[in-house]
């Protein structure tokens, strides 16, 4: 064991360090990393025929609830999914009146600013 005296901003501090004699350990090599398998590729938005609206993500978050089901009649307003960003809840409302043709997500999807959400016709 050796001391040593050390000052830390005006502080004076005894300390003892232990000394090592012989070879450091030589560590073991590091086994290779498992294959990461790549992410599932995102569903392809659905197409939008002519008088169709498609709702999509104002900003990057999670799908917290999905409220519309292929077929149902929304009016203006209505909500149609809640959508967290930044730790806050977010109702996506539906833009007009219509029936909807498709929902391209699910509970708990994670999406992008822009991603489409679904359509109404």
């Amino acid at each position: 064991m050796k001391k040593y005296n050390v000052n830390v901003n005006g502080t004076l501090y005894e300390i003892t360090l232990e000394v090592v004699d012989g070879a450091a350990p030589v560590a073991a090599p590091a086994a290779a990393p498992a294959p990461v398998a790549a992410p599932a590729p995102a569903a392809a938005p659905a197409p939008v025929s002519a008088g169709a609206e498609a709702v999509n993500s104002p900003m990057p978050g999670t799908i917290l609830a999905v409220n519309v089901a292929v077929g149902d009649t929304v009016k203006a307003g209505d909500v149609l999914m809640v959508l967290e960003a930044m730790k806050m809840e977010n109702e996506i409302s539906a833009p007009k009146a219509g029936k909807v043709t498709a929902v391209s997500v699910t509970k708990g999807a994670t999406v992008e600013s822009g991603a489409q959400l679904c359509v109404i016709e």
